[in-house]
C-alpha cells in the first residue's frame, strides 16, 4: 500500500491546487504483489494524508498488509488486526512499549531482535490494546537499521523483512 502524487498543470486543472504554484492528484495504490495488479485505487487531492485511506479499505481475513511509516495509526491498524488481516509497517523512532519476550534470532542474516511488546504510551495503549510484534533488522546494503511493526507471530522474523522489501514494487508500479 503506498500513494504518490501526480504533478498537474495549474492552469489547466485549478482545482487540484495543493503547493501556491503546483497542482496535483494522490493516488492511493493497493498492490497485490501475487500479480502486480492493483488491488484497490482511491484518487484524492495532493494534500490528503496517506493514513486516510486505511478508512476506505475492507480489510480481508488473512491478507497482509505492507506499508510505510505514513500509515502508522494503532487505532486503524487495529482495526485490520480485529478484522484478522495482517499487517507490517515500520516503527517510528518515537515508540514507547515495554518488551514482554524477546524470541531468538540469527544475528548473521541482519536480524537484530524479535519481540513481543506492549506500547505504552499515552493514546496508543488505547488505541492497541493487544499485544505486537516489533523485529530489528539491519540492511546490510545500508547499514540501516529499520524497525518492523505486525500483528503476525507465525511467520518468520527474515520474511517480515522480506515481505517489507517487497513493498517497494508499489515504487516500481508508479514509475
Amino acid at each position: 500500500l503506498d500513494a504518490s502524487v501526480i504533478d498537474l498543470c495549474m492552469k489547466v486543472f485549478p482545482w487540484a491546487r495543493f503547493r501556491s504554484t503546483k497542482a496535483g492528484i494522490k493516488l492511493h495504490t493497493l498492490l497485490d504483489l501475487a500479480g502486480n495488479i492493483p488491488a484497490f485505487l482511491w484518487i484524492t487531492d495532493a494534500k490528503t494524508h496517506d493514513v486516510h485511506v486505511l478508512d476506505e479499505l475492507l480489510p480481508e481475513p488473512g491478507a497482509i498488509y505492507v506499508m510505510d511509516r505514513g500509515y502508522l495509526d494503532f487505532e486503524r491498524l487495529h482495526r485490520f488486526h480485529r478484522a484478522r488481516a495482517i499487517y507490517i509497517t515500520r516503527a517510528k523512532r518515537n515508540l514507547t512499549f515495554r518488551r514482554r519476550y524477546s524470541h531468538p534470532v540469527d544475528r548473521s542474516t541482519g536480524l537484530i531482535c524479535d519481540q513481543t511488546i506492549v506500547l505504552t504510551g499515552r493514546g496508543t495503549s488505547e488505541a492497541y490494546p493487544d499485544a505486537l510484534r516489533r523485529i530489528s533488522f539491519r540492511d546490510q546494503d545500508t547499514a540501516k537499521r529499520l524497525d518492523f511493526l505486525t500483528n503476525d507471530f507465525t511467520l518468520g522474523a527474515l520474511v517480515v523483512t522480506l515481505l517489507y522489501k517487497q513493498r517497494w514494487q508499489v515504487e516500481l508500479f508508479f514509475k
